[in-house]
C-alpha cells in the first residue's frame, strides 16, 4: 500500500487506531483457537521471523527454530500486553527461542551453522561464498552479539526496539552492537574475506 504524502495527522492518527484494533481482534482470535487467525499472523510475521532464525542459528536449523519460535509465540500470546508493537513483542519471544536452541545445540554439542547450498547468489545478492564465509563469521559470534546485530543489520530494528527485545538499556544495545561488528570483521579477516 502507497502512503500519501498529504495524508493529515487525523488522518494517520485513524489508520493507527484502525491498524490497532485489527491487531487485537487478530491476537484475541488467536487466543481463543481460530486457526484462521494463527495462519493470518504466522503469514503476517513468518518472513522476518526465518530471517532472524537463519541468521541467529543458521540456515539448516532455522526451520525448527522457526516452529519452535511460533509455538512459543501462540502459547504465550495471551501475555502479551500491547505495550509494544505486536512485531516487536513477536521478535522478543523469536529471539529468546533462538538463544535456547541454541543453548541446547551447545551442550549437545552439534556443529554451528551448518550451510545447506541453495544456489550460485543467495537471496541478499551476496555470492554463496561470501555468505558461506559471513555465516562462519557470524556463528562465531557470542549468540547475544549474534542477536543485536541481526536485528539491527537485518531486521532494521531500532536501538529502542532492540533493548526492548533484548531487555538491555538502549545504551547497551550500541555497545553490544559495536562489539558484534568489531569481532565479525576481525573474524571475517582472519577467514580471508577481502
Amino acid at each position: 500500500m502507497l502512503s500519501n504524502p498529504h495524508k493529515t495527522n487525523e488522518q494517520a492518527s485513524a489508520e493507527a487506531t484502525v491498524d490497532s484494533v485489527a491487531t487485537a481482534a487478530l491476537i484475541r482470535e488467536c487466543i481463543d483457537g481460530d486457526h484462521d487467525a494463527m495462519g493470518r499472523l504466522y503469514e503476517r510475521c513468518s518472513g522476518r521471523v526465518y530471517a532472524l532464525m537463519v541468521r541467529m542459528v543458521g540456515r539448516q536449523d532455522a526451520d525448527d527454530a522457526m516452529q519452535l519460535a511460533f509455538m512459543q509465540i501462540f502459547r504465550k500470546l495471551d501475555r502479551f500486553s500491547g505495550g509494544s508493537s505486536l512485531e516487536t513483542w513477536i521478535y522478543r519471544v523469536a529471539t529468546n527461542e533462538a538463544l535456547q536452541f541454541l543453548r541446547r545445540r551447545k551442550r549437545d554439542n552439534v556443529d554451528t551453522l551448518s550451510l545447506e547450498p541453495e544456489s550460485k547468489v543467495t537471496q541478499s545478492g551476496l555470492r554463496l561464498e561470501d555468505a558461506e564465509m559471513l555465516e562462519a563469521g557470524l556463528a562465531k559470534l557470542e549468540p547475544e552479539l549474534r542477536a543485536v546485530l541481526t536485528l539491527k543489520e537485518v531486521q532494521e530494528l531500532s536501538y529502542a526496539e532492540i533493548a526492548e527485545i533484548m531487555d538491555i538499556p538502549e545504551g547497551t544495545v550500541g555497545s553490544r552492537l559495536n562489539r558484534a561488528r568489531r569481532e565479525l570483521r576481525d573474524e571475517l579477516e582472519r577467514l580471508g574475506w577481502v
